[in-house]
């Protein structure tokens, strides 16, 4: 009789706008085997909803009515995530920055983030995922295997958002500000701040490359990986 395989890990990546930990979280993702949930997406999914519902973002009880009244799935893919909002593929709709705009400040509400969170941990109890947010570490899996905690300086975040903008072709005035907002709000707020947990390993990516980045997280990884073989 074996041994049962143990189980898979389970990484959460954490830090502000810009910073590239979506990037790097669907890249190592797939060097694993791993799914990569993005809890960012699922609140940019009940945000959009919030805009076709026409329920304000400052309402709770009306938003946490919305969440529990909403199917929002994340569907892997070889390209990333499908983000499924009551059976419909969002994905693209919700990168715009309307949406993003008001996920931002959804994600705000103690109630939604509770429910959010239940979520998030439904999701990915059973390892073999790479989540990425901003409170992965901290709330949704404090026991997580690995923690990074991704940041870079605001000025080479905006930077990297503005150029994000000019690939899709979007306008970018205002971008800055918007981000600027976004992390005061993010850095802030009462429930869940973005804040670092105590034992994570923080990565400052101003001065490296994506492929750096990854190569760093990779290592720790491993680390981990072969201690628990």
């Amino acid at each position: 009789m074996t041994d049962a395989a143990p189980r898979k890990l389970i990484i959460a990546i954490d830090g502000p706008a810009g910073a590239g930990k979506s990037t790097i979280a669907s890249r190592l993702a797939r060097k694993l085997g791993y799914v990569n949930l993005e809890s960012g997406a699922m609140y940019r999914a009940l945000a959009l909803k919030a805009i076709e519902w026409d329920v304000s973002f400052d309402d709770e009880p009306a938003l946490l009515r919305l969440a529990h009244e909403s199917r929002i799935e994340l569907d892997p893919s070889i390209g990333g995530n499908r983000v499924l909002l009551d059976g419909c593929d969002v994905s693209a709709r919700i990168r715009e920055r309307d949406v993003t705009e008001a996920a931002s400040r959804v994600s705000v509400h103690p109630k939604v983030r509770e429910w959010m969170v239940a979520r998030q941990r439904e999701m990915g109890l059973g390892g073999g995922v790479v989540m990425e947010g901003r409170d992965i570490g901290t709330q949704v899996f404090p026991d997580a295997d690995v923690k990074i905690f991704l940041d870079a300086d605001p000025v080479i975040r905006e930077q990297r958002r503005l150029e994000q903008q000019k690939v899709k072709g979007a306008p970018a005035k205002g971008m800055a500000d918007e981000l600027r907002e976004r992390d005061l709000r993010d850095r802030t707020r009462a429930v869940s701040p973005l804040v670092a947990a105590p034992d994570a390993i923080v990565i400052d990516s101003t001065q490296l490359s994506e492929d750096s980045v990854l190569q760093r997280i990779e290592g720790l990884v491993n680390e981990k990986l072969a201690v628990r073989s």
